[in-house]
C-alpha cells in the first residue's frame, strides 16, 4: 500500500470510529447476570452433531467454559479445566465441566483430541459473541466461564482464562449454593 492509500485509510478508520456512538465505544465487556438469576435454556451442538442443551445437567453444578482453537488464552486454560473437571466428576456435588467450543465440529474434535479433554464439549458456530450475550458477554470475549448453581441459578460469570485457585473457589460456590 502506498503512503497516500496508508493515509487515506487512517482518515477512513478515524472518522468511522467517530461516527460509532459513544454508548457503543464504552460499554463494558460484560454485564454480570443479577446474582440468582436462573439460566436461559440453552442449546448447543455435541461434537457427533447430536443436540445438547443446559437443562440435561440440571441436579449438579455446571461450569460453562466458552473457548475457541484460535485463542491462546484458551488453550492455556483448557488443561486447568480437564484437572479440575477430573478432580470434580467422582464427587457427588462436584462441578461438572461443559465446553462451548466457538469453532466448527472438526476444529473442536481436532482440538479435543489433541489435549485429550475427557469432559464434554459443545459447539456453536455462530461465533461469538453467541449465547454467552445470555451470561453478559455482548462482545464475545474468550475464554469465557459461567458457574450454574444444581438448581439452574448463575452464580459467577468470568471473563479471561480461570486459573486453579479461581476453579477451587467456584468449587467452594457451588457447594455452598443453597
Amino acid at each position: 500500500m502506498t503512503l497516500p492509500h496508508l493515509r487515506s485509510a487512517i482518515v477512513l478508520a478515524l472518522a468511522l470510529s467517530a461516527a460509532l456512538p459513544t454508548a457503543s465505544r464504552a460499554a463494558p465487556l460484560t454485564t454480570a447476570p443479577p446474582a440468582g438469576q436462573a439460566a436461559p435454556a440453552l442449546q448447543w451442538t455435541d461434537l457427533e452433531g447430536r443436540p445438547a442443551t443446559l437443562a440435561q445437567w440440571r441436579g449438579r453444578p455446571v461450569l460453562l467454559n466458552y473457548w475457541a482453537s484460535w485463542c491462546g488464552p484458551c488453550l492455556k486454560e483448557l488443561p486447568d479445566l480437564q484437572r479440575f473437571s477430573q478432580a470434580q466428576t467422582p464427587l457427588p456435588d462436584g462441578v461438572h465441566v461443559v465446553g462451548i467450543a466457538l469453532d466448527d465440529i472438526d476444529a473442536a474434535t481436532a482440538l479435543r483430541d489433541q489435549l485429550q479433554l475427557t469432559y464434554p464439549q459443545l459447539v456453536e458456530s455462530d461465533g461469538p459473541p453467541g449465547s454467552a450475550a445470555a451470561f453478559g458477554n455482548r462482545i464475545g470475549t474468550l475464554p469465557f466461564s459461567v458457574l450454574i448453581d444444581a438448581r439452574g441459578t448463575v452464580l459467577q460469570v468470568h471473563s479471561g482464562p480461570l486459573h486453579p485457585a479461581d476453579l477451587e473457589r467456584w468449587a467452594a460456590a457451588a457447594r455452598g449454593a443453597p
